[in-house]
């Protein structure tokens, strides 16, 4: 069993950055690959970013590339996304997630353990 608790969101201008975190508890969090999902209201659960167990490799969706960075620190059991040049269209709830160990997916289906996730919002 792994638990996953989010935190960082807040509200921020267009233009603005926030750092999420995901704090890990029990669990093989070492051997999992983390992924960050966001929803906006009326909208589905969408794939943003994620990052392998070993931290060599990370995959964006094409709304993140270029303006979010993933990264992760075992040692802490900690998973960031570093989200810049934020837009209204960003506003959303995000949530951190993992799939089963040594799993690497982008489909929210896939994902076994969830946060209760952090509401990120951007004004115009």
């Amino acid at each position: 069993q792994v638990q996953l608790v989010e935190s960082g969101g807040g509200s921020v201008q267009a233009g603005g950055s926030l750092r999420l975190s995901c704090a890990a508890s029990g669990g093989t969090f070492s051997r999992r690959t983390v992924g960050w999902f966001r929803q906006a209201p009326g909208k589905e659960r969408e794939f943003v970013a994620l990052i392998t167990w070993t931290g060599g490799s990370s995959y964006y969706a094409d709304s993140a590339k270029g303006r979010f960075t993933i990264t992760r620190d075992n040692a802490k059991n900690m998973v960031y996304l570093q989200m810049n040049s934020l837009q209204p269209e960003d506003t959303a709830v995000y949530y951190c997630a993992t799939p089963p160990v040594e799993t690497v997916a982008t489909g929210p289906g896939s994902y076994e353990y969830w946060g209760q996730g952090t509401q990120v919002t951007v004004s115009s």
